[in-house]
């Protein structure tokens, strides 16, 4: 077989095919000859992935999980890979296994596979991707990492996974949205609606916005009527300034000390205003003088 033979077989990768085959496996009795093991291993010979791509475990969903595997016990068996002697690393299934401790459970299902670190973490984004309930920005992260780091495109990951090539492509578009307001969207406080009608704005303009949004409760639709009106009434409808860079905030800092009066630069389009406050009217006197004077060195 070629090797351009094998690159088409691998398809969307081991880990990904691994992860499909092993969905119905929960039926299948144990096998110890063949290259998938079912057994039952106690909760405390296994530990989770280091590389992990989910961090965050909602503590409430969690207490959900573990009261039906109290009831129902863990109907889906975990993938894990051995790491040592009576050691295993999980692959997919922290959430049933964190869950499991929970329920004060000493056993769990497990199917064990060889895998190596790459394998491991195809699968960790990829079983995250389809069981996990991720909000938008984590699922658009766990598309980008599939496709940066395993070369799958969109049209791959979207057979694969049952997704739409739009829905992936709109998910990953989120990424590029600035830090502050990918943690609105994570925490709930903006919907994906309103984070695909900011990724077009800069990332000043977007974080603006998003913060008008989520204080004053904005709907999609009111935030998409709002990005339509000017940028001067975009601000005062906002309640809010725009931004300022680290070289503006140097500059006004500069202009206060040189005039010992509080100085804000306000940028607005290709223009903009400085505001200076003074605090008496000999301090506005003064500044009168400064700005009629004539210096001679050019400076204030």
């Amino acid at each position: 077989m070629s090797d351009g033979e094998k690159k088409t077989k691998r398809g969307l990768g081991r880990g990904l095919s691994a992860l499909m085959s092993d969905i119905a496996l929960d039926q299948q009795a144990d096998t110890s000859d063949g290259p998938v093991a079912e057994k039952k291993l106690p909760v405390e010979s296994l530990h989770p992935n280091p590389d992990q791509p989910r961090t965050r475990f909602d503590p409430a969903k969690l207490d959900e999980l573990s009261e039906s595997v109290r009831e129902k016990g863990i109907i889906q068996p975990l993938i894990v890979r051995p790491v040592g002697p009576n050691k295993y690393e999980i692959v997919a299934g922290e959430r049933r296994w964190r869950a499991a401790q929970r329920a004060r459970l000493h056993e769990v299902p497990v199917i064990i596979r060889e895998m190596d670190d790459t394998e491991v973490l195809e699968v960790a984004i990829i079983e995250n991707i389809q069981r996990a309930d991720l909000n938008p920005i984590e699922e658009g992260l766990g598309y980008q990492q599939l496709t940066d780091r395993f070369g799958h495109t969109q049209e791959q990951l979207s057979k694969a996974l049952g997704k739409s090539r739009s829905h992936i492509a709109n998910m990953m578009r989120l990424t590029g949205l600035p830090d502050t307001v990918k943690a609105l969207v994570a925490e709930g406080a903006l919907s994906m609606g309103h984070a695909r009608a900011l990724v077009p704005l800069s990332d000043s303009d977007a974080t603006e916005l998003a913060q008008a949004a989520s204080k004053q409760g904005w709907s999609v639709r009111q935030l998409e009527n709002h990005l339509k009106k000017p940028p001067q009434k975009r601000q005062s409808r906002s309640g809010g300034a725009q931004a300022k860079d680290a070289d503006t905030k140097a500059l006004e800092n500069d202009l206060s000390a040189q005039l010992s009066m509080k100085v804000q630069i306000a940028h607005r389009g290709g223009g903009g205003a400085v505001t200076i406050a003074y605090k008496d009217l000999d301090q506005l006197d003064a500044l009168c003088s400064l700005l009629s004077a004539q210096p001679q060195d050019g400076s204030i």
